[in-house]
């Protein structure tokens, strides 16, 4: 049977017509699929008991589920989520006195298998349809809704997998999440955040797409980044920043550069030049310099603050606008690189 929310709004009406059933309720099926968000037929109480089970006999709905939660002491809550195969993915809500952000997941597992993090040492099992990831950002919405009495702010795809390989369910994710008759959220409020695939990169740029972008950069020389992530084997520094040139020429859309420091791995003097070098080729609004939090797998550390302060002070004295952010829900593991759906 088929998926429900992979209907067009046509496509549900001449089901509708075929079942004998008035074309209005129509209407109110797609308000229960993607903006009250039911998990089951059962849940549309405005229809009547016979259209819920005809559509039961009809269409599947195959919701995402709650399957975990921790609660870290800093506020962050980490959520373990189940597909209806059975496959585990995790989302993690970050609350703030400003913002309420969104950590979503678009792959179960990853293909990329970046050495520092935690994700990158899981199988890649298939990508998540772009109702999942939708179901991800609603369920995490009504978290924040009971637990702070306020809606998501922000959503920030930086989760499980690479968002730029799952390509089209990303983009109509969006698509609903952005939707009048959707989630209604300004793309301004989401980030989406790629190891760097280049031409996925330029593609973005081609379809005008008017959400933020992030480059997970990590490390300033080709050498040093082949060395931590594989991916830029075939999508070199080079290839990378021509692509992000050519994204902002087409969107004008916000661009952040992604840097976790890695003690005497890439927090030198020469790191930080090279890192500005970078700066200066790509049109980045910010520089987002993140301290990496320890996973079991991976053999880097953390610098110390003198190192970190010292770092940041010269990318500000050499007019980078950089920032440090500190990571939250290290505790619980949903940390960032931290994902690996552990209880």
């Amino acid at each position: 049977m088929q998926n429900i929310r992979h209907l067009s709004p046509e496509q549900l009406t001449d089901t509708l017509k075929k079942l004998n059933e008035p074309a209005f309720r129509s209407k109110q099926i797609w308000e229960w699929i993607w903006q009250k968000h039911a998990g089951s037929f059962a849940d549309m109480s405005n229809l009547p008991k016979t259209l819920r089970e005809k559509l039961g006999e009809t269409f599947t709905l195959p919701s995402l589920t709650i399957d975990a939660t921790q609660q870290s002491l800093d506020g962050t809550i980490k959520t373990r989520f189940r597909t209806h195969e059975g496959h585990a993915i995790e989302g993690v809500l970050i609350p703030t006195d400003t913002r309420m952000t969104a950590c979503v997941s678009s792959q179960i597992g990853c293909s990329l298998s970046c050495k520092f993090c935690a994700t990158g040492y899981l199988d890649r099992k298939r990508n998540l349809d772009y109702d999942e990831i939708v179901d991800e950002v609603a369920l995490l919405n009504r978290q924040a809704e009971a637990s702070t009495g306020k809606k998501l702010s922000n959503i920030v795809f930086m989760g499980m997998g690479e968002p730029l390989l799952n390509y089209k369910n990303v983009l109509k994710a969006i698509e609903r999440i952005t939707a009048e008759d959707g989630m209604a959220m300004s793309p301004r409020r989401i980030t989406v955040s790629t190891a760097g695939v280049a031409k996925m990169i330029r593609q973005l740029g081609d379809d005008g797409v008017r959400f933020k972008l992030a480059l997970s950069l990590h490390a300033a020389n080709d050498q040093k980044r082949n060395e931590i992530m594989g991916i830029n084997e075939t999508n070199n520094l080079k290839s990378l920043v021509d692509a992000l040139n050519h994204f902002y020429r087409k969107t004008k859309n916000e661009i952040t550069l992604e840097y976790i420091l890695f003690k005497d791995f890439n927090d030198s003097q020469q790191d930080a030049d090279e890192l500005i070098r970078i700066c200066r080729q790509v049109p980045a609004d910010l520089v987002n310099i993140i301290e990496y939090n320890p996973i079991d797998l991976a053999k880097f550390e953390k610098p110390t603050e003198e190192k970190i302060t010292s770092f940041m002070s010269y990318l500000e004295k050499n007019r980078v606008n950089a920032r440090l952010r500190r990571s939250r829900g290290k505790d619980i593991d949903a940390a960032c690189g931290q994902l690996a759906n552990k209880s």
